[in-house]
């Protein structure tokens, strides 16, 4: 499905990926974890395609097409999906006319006339059942005034309306208690199929005991460093990031 080949990023001059290859297959959950300023954020920022990042080296495909090339919406249409670290205020524009929007301009990439309003609604009733969203919370100004846990779920949400081909999971579990925690795993994990792919970046194995991943990458210095199963995640949580530098060292 996603194929990453020696790819080097940088933004305002400054190298931050330094040789990323990775695949993700369809059905795979990815976890990639790091320290910070490993360049966990901005290698999902190239896969998505923001601009501000620059590939200078090496190449990304999806589903056999290359990607580099592509803006953010093109990529978007094309089933990639990107849940914001820090997801942004609209005021005035419901949650729900949002995902309308989305939905329909997917559809038009395809040539496809927009979803009639009977059968959007029933898809957004379906979704927010299944995530155990409130209907008051759809009618609300998007993540205007949402606590860290609403706009989570609110991501979460999106992705369900949008069934993306490729999710990533930028820090979805940052500043979010435990139950919060749970109710975005939740969700995650009742989206999953063996059509689609899940890539999770994260400091914390936390995540990990809810959305388990089938391998587990660790970013340093821009570089994948070390790879396993959701074992590593563990030993990670147990001693630190400090023990894989020694071994690379070693």
């Amino acid at each position: 499905m996603l194929q990453i080949k020696n790819v080097h990023a940088s933004v305002e001059d400054k190298d931050i990926l330094k040789g990323i290859s990775l695949e993700v297959k369809a059905g795979e959950v990815h976890a990639i974890m790091g320290p910070n300023g490993s360049g966990k954020s901005t290698l999902a920022s190239v896969i998505a395609g923001k601009e501000e990042f620059e590939v200078t080296k090496g190449n990304i495909t999806f589903e056999g097409e290359d990607m580099i090339e592509l803006d953010p919406e093109e990529r978007a249409h094309k089933g990639v999906f990107l849940s914001f670290q820090y997801p942004v205020e609209i005021p005035g524009v419901s949650v729900t006319n949002f995902i309308k929007t989305a939905i329909n301009e997917t559809r038009k990439s395809k040539g496809l006339e927009d979803m009639p309003a009977g059968e959007m609604l029933k898809l957004i009733k379906e979704k927010a059942d299944l995530l155990e969203i409130d209907r008051k919370f759809l009618s609300r100004s998007l993540n205007e005034g949402f606590s860290g846990g609403e706009k989570k779920r609110n991501e979460v949400f999106q992705m369900a309306m949008l069934e993306p081909k490729l999710a990533i999971l930028d820090e979805t579990d940052s500043g979010l208690d435990i139950d919060a925690l749970k109710v975005v795993a939740n969700g995650v994990n009742k989206l999953k199929s063996k059509d689609n792919a899940v890539v999770v970046i994260t400091h914390y194995q936390r995540l990990l005991d809810y959305i388990v991943p089938d391998y587990v990458h660790v970013l340093m210095d821009g570089k994948i460093v070390k790879s396993g199963t959701k074992e590593l995640a563990y030993q990670l949580e147990e001693k630190g990031y400090d023990w894989i530098k020694e071994e690379i060292e070693a």
